[in-house]
């Protein structure tokens, strides 16, 4: 019996049930119906949009999948620099955007993996390059951690601690160190087996049967969602990804966490647990409409502008507002300031823009002049 706070709490680990998990499939039914129709629509909608489209909705998905996957656990990563990231490994352009901010590139890693190779068995080797690839410098934030292997007896239990020094309260307590070796084999083993259950429900009961071993000292929530992204993967047969699961996670991150304690602290029945993920896949999925249609938009914009004749300069900051990757008002100091070039430049290149149809200014003038995208449809 495991001690939290001045509560005495069994865990699920600790019960006689672990690890079989069972749920109500009268329950479960009608919301994995609804998560599978949604795959198979949001799957034909973008087989019809063509390689090159299917590409660039990855892309957007995937910047969001690692932005969002990273602030579950508190973290904040530049998007651009995320986007450039991606973009160089697919091959695609990169934006001229430089990747400067520590650990992008390894969680980049881990997503491009769990996707792209979701057929290859996950093995305890594969986790261990994702662990390290998350951790490049030995280090999670200033404490230095065991990467690439897991927990250590002499590091002392793991503990999910909230709460100030004094009065902190444990939400769950791990399985011992000593135990990470059978427990890792048998999740491994049961990850890869085929026993009939529905991939999607696999993808929900691998995050949860992960994150209750939590077999590292830290990164296990982010590993946990890049073993349901394989899952997913697989079940859609796909190595491309449309919505973004984390982002979907995050929006609910309370809930989240208040569903994964009561199901960790619980007897096996994993009902709950399963309906709220398959509840959080249906969102997610609904979601990807908008990346949908910004890709649309941006083709549509590009196919408006085939014959404009634009620089460079002009390409890359188009580029980024159809991309919503510019925060703030885009005024001719901005643009010197995203170009490297100089002020008369800049003005001339946005009034040749305004000229053209691309760019129109927003409200006010003077010095205070502004320049909003002109999407096909609106009003010039």
């Amino acid at each position: 019996m495991s001690t939290g706070g001045a509560e005495n709490v069994t865990y699920v680990w600790e019960t006689g049930n672990w690890p079989h998990w069972r749920w109500d499939a009268a329950r479960i039914e009608a919301p994995l119906a609804a998560a599978r129709h949604r795959q198979g629509w949001l799957l034909g909608r973008m087989q019809a949009m063509g390689f090159a489209l299917q590409r660039e909705a990855a892309l957007g998905t995937m910047t969001q999948d690692v932005v969002t996957t990273s602030a579950i656990e508190g973290e904040t990563l530049n998007r651009e620099q995320v986007r450039s990231s991606l973009a160089r490994r697919l091959g695609m352009d990169a934006g001229g955007v430089p990747v400067t901010q520590r650990g992008i590139d390894g969680i980049v890693e881990v997503t491009l993996d769990a996707v792209f190779r979701h057929a290859a068995p996950l093995t305890a080797e594969r986790l261990s390059g994702w662990h390290a690839a998350l951790f490049p410098t030995g280090y999670s934030g200033m404490r230095r951690i065991r990467v690439g292997g897991w927990r250590r007896p002499e590091d002392g239990p793991m503990e999910i601690v909230s709460g100030p020094i004094g009065g902190e309260r444990v939400h769950y307590e791990a399985p011992p160190a000593e135990r990470l070796g059978r427990e890792m084999a048998a999740f491994l083993d049961w990850f890869e087996s085929e026993d009939g259950i529905d991939p999607v429900l696999r993808a929900a009961l691998a995050h949860l049967w992960f994150v209750t071993i939590h077999p590292f000292e830290d990164g296990n929530g982010r590993i946990a969602r890049a073993i349901s992204d394989l899952a997913l993967a697989r079940s859609e047969r796909t190595d491309h990804r449309f919505y973004s699961l984390s982002a979907s996670i995050r929006a609910d991150r309370d809930a989240y966490y208040a569903v994964l304690e009561a199901t960790q602290k619980g007897d096996g029945d994993v009902t709950d647990w399963l309906g709220w993920f398959l509840g959080r896949l249906a969102h997610a999925i609904a979601e990807a409409g908008g990346t949908v249609g910004g890709v649309l938009r941006k083709a549509a914009f590009w196919e408006r502008h085939r014959a404009s004749g634009f620089n460079e300069r002009q390409i890359k900051v188009l580029n980024r507002l159809l991309d919503g990757g510019f925060d703030g008002r885009l005024t001719s100091s901005e643009w010197a300031k995203l170009t490297k070039s100089s002020q008369d430049t800049a003005t001339r290149d946005l009034k040749d823009l305004v000229e053209k149809g691309a760019l129109r200014p927003g409200d006010g003038g003077g010095r205070s002049t502004h320049y909003v995208l002109v999407q096909p449809g609106d009003d010039a």
